[in-house]
């Protein structure tokens, strides 16, 4: 087993940690929760420095990384929902984009075609840590305008740009899918 993917797999054993401290009472489990958070969510450019700088690059990372990311912030997500931050339709919304992108990748997999991660995928995930890692923190929301706050703007920019990067994905690779049909060689 390679470092990259031992520094992987140990951001998928943060998750039931980070969990457990973010439904846990008291600022005490807020504090743990959101340092778990940025720890695993650091780790994720860490492992693939790593695997590119040691030439760690294996087909088990390629799977198990993007996977722990995607578990990594859905379940911040699904926490944040718990608490009343996030609306169901949010959570939707990203889980749909992330469906529909590994469901992608898996057909251009078969087609022996590696879908490499867009400068959009990569807003994508910046705007949804930056946001989550705002909500976990517990800051007093700062208005704007009206009752238009800075998690508001979080919030939309995140969905906009999961929106719109799921699209960029499928305009790029459409070819991959337009016929229906998986054909033989």
């Amino acid at each position: 087993m390679t470092v990259a993917n031992m520094i992987t797999l140990g951001r998928i054993a943060l998750i039931p940690i980070f969990m457990y401290s973010a439904i846990s009472e008291g600022a005490r489990g807020n504090i743990v929760a959101l340092c778990l958070f940025a720890i695993a969510s650091f780790s994720d450019a860490i492992d693939g420095y790593v695997a590119r700088r040691f030439n760690q690059i294996t087909d088990f990372g390629k799977l198990v990384d993007p996977l722990a990311d995607k578990l990594l912030v859905m379940s911040a997500l699904l926490i944040l929902l718990e608490q009343g931050q996030l609306r169901a339709w949010h959570c939707v919304v990203i889980l749909a984009r992330e469906f529909t992108v590994s469901s992608l990748r898996s057909i251009a997999a078969s087609k022996g075609v590696v879908l490499a991660a867009s400068k959009w995928g990569k807003l994508k995930t910046t705007s949804q840590l930056i946001c989550i890692l705002y909500m976990l923190a517990g800051f007093n929301d700062i208005p704007l305008f009206g009752d238009f706050t800075l998690k508001h703007i979080l919030v939309w920019v995140m969905l906009i740009l999961t929106v719109y990067s799921g699209y960029d994905y499928l305009r790029r690779n459409f070819n991959l899918i337009k016929d229906g049909v998986v054909k033989g060689d």
